[in-house]
């Protein structure tokens, strides 16, 4: 479980002090998907890196499965809106590229990962070889490869086009339904964070606070965009959002 109790991040110190998050609580239980949508600029993004350990909170508390956040840890992974890719190295060596550097080889090996998100027969091939929607397959496959419980995501599908952004919403659900790993996402994009979060939490203007947490019941369903049930869930978010 994720547990964000009271708390509140701050760039910087003194007159250049810069207050991103202000007494933000929530939790997202084991195998749950949270999405944070809000204005840009809002302290989203800062949210995140705070789950992931990359920045300290100066009040309040971030715990997973009970233990606080006091730096990066094994079972977190992170996802960027740019995948991070090393040019030099080949797709399978970006995939594998963690367990590497960890000297580690659990059980889930990036083979399995790339044959799930049906990059093995592209694994010789070096990034600038492969399509933008590609790229982003295989940073979701180097995080997989941990085998998470925790997997935050940031903006991962921005600058794609509709088509490969909804193709991969759709893998991201299967491998989500499958691993049943803990999701929270930051997006720009409501439709996104309709379809992924089971709950949806709409922030405030900086320094972020949560105007409200909408419950999303019929997520789950890759069928779930065609529904009205999905068309309401649209419409209270931009309310929200516009309020």
């Amino acid at each position: 479980m994720i547990e964000v109790a009271n708390v509140s991040i701050r760039y910087g110190r003194g007159i250049d002090a810069v207050d991103a998050v202000e007494d933000v609580s929530f939790r997202v239980e084991n195998g749950g998907s949270l999405a944070f949508i809000g204005p840009s600029g809002c302290g989203k993004t800062t949210l995140l890196f705070g789950i992931a350990g990359l920045l300290a909170p100066i009040e309040g508390e971030i715990l997973v499965d009970g233990t606080p956040v006091t730096g990066t840890r094994r079972e977190i992974a992170l996802i960027l809106q740019n995948a991070g890719l090393l040019p030099w190295k080949t797709v399978w060596q970006n995939a594998n590229l963690s367990l590497m550097l960890r000297h580690e080889y659990p059980q889930r090996t990036a083979e399995t990962v790339l044959r799930d998100l049906r990059l093995l027969d592209v694994r010789g091939r070096f990034p600038a070889e492969l399509s933008e929607g590609m790229k982003r397959r295989v940073g979701i496959a180097r995080a997989l490869s941990m085998s998470p419980s925790v997997m935050l995501m940031d903006e991962p599908l921005a600058s794609l086009d509709t088509l490969t952004r909804e193709r991969i919403q759709d893998l991201f659900l299967t491998l989500w339904k499958e691993h049943r790993f803990s999701l929270v996402l930051v997006t720009h994009d409501i439709e996104e964070a309709a379809f992924l979060g089971e709950t949806i939490a709409v922030l405030s203007e900086r320094p972020a606070q949560i105007k409200e947490i909408v419950d999303n019941p019929g997520m789950g369903d890759v069928d779930y965009r065609t529904t009205a049930a999905f068309r309401e869930t649209l419409g209270r978010l931009r309310e929200v959002l516009e309020r």
